[in-house]
């Protein structure tokens, strides 16, 4: 729901890192898998109660994710072989994190956990089988056209999933209620897509 009015603005504020990145030569997937490899290392600081430790971790996991796209573009080499592990990763980093939590605590955890992460993949599945589509018939985003995938929208994008990062990171034990109150408005989400796509691709 915000991405398409954070991103331009997240783009201008990294470009002189991307421009740094360019001069010392270091491509845009080494940045992707960086940042996937420090997200990752969030899993176990969360799930052992450093939980500051391990928004830290994802907030660098966060820039360098924008980060790779940028120096993609300045550098003329935004690929599809780019797009689609930014994208993987991207998808991958998301659920580890809930399950973070539920490894902190199963029983306190584990249902809200189970509830967010099954949300996650209507709106991932959802997200990426209209991509496919609307690559098939040449459509593109008139919102994020600079995406290596069509980019389509909702209530919970990446600015709000980040944000459902930071408040279950800042007041851990509200989780089972944050992640719940997340999971419905994913959930809404995907509902959304699947009637958008069902309309779009009605011919």
């Amino acid at each position: 729901m915000l991405d398409r009015y954070i991103i331009p603005t997240q783009e201008r504020l990294l470009r002189p890192f991307a421009l740094w990145c360019l001069r010392r030569g270091i491509t845009p997937n080494r940045i992707t898998i960086a940042g996937f490899a420090i997200g990752l290392a969030a899993v176990p600081a969360i799930a052992s109660g450093h939980f500051m430790v391990g928004l830290a971790l994802i907030a660098i996991n966060r820039i360098l994710d924008g980060l790779d796209g940028v120096v993609a573009r300045l550098a003329g080499q935004a690929t599809d072989r780019g797009a689609f592990l930014d994208i993987a990763l991207d998808f991958f980093f998301y659920a580890a994190i809930p399950f973070a939590f539920v490894l902190l605590d199963p029983i306190a955890n584990g249902l809200a956990g189970s509830f967010l992460l099954l949300s996650f993949i209507g709106t991932g599945s959802s997200f990426l089988a209209f991509s496919v589509i609307a690559e098939r018939q040449g459509l593109t985003s008139v919102t994020m056209p600079r995406k290596g995938l069509y980019y389509l929208g909702g209530i919970t994008e990446g600015a709000e999933t980040i944000a459902l990062f930071v408040a279950i990171c800042v007041f851990p034990g509200a989780f089972p209620t944050i992640a719940t109150t997340f999971a419905v408005l994913a959930l809404l989400t995907t509902f959304a897509r699947w009637w958008w796509g069902w309309k779009t691709f009605a011919a």
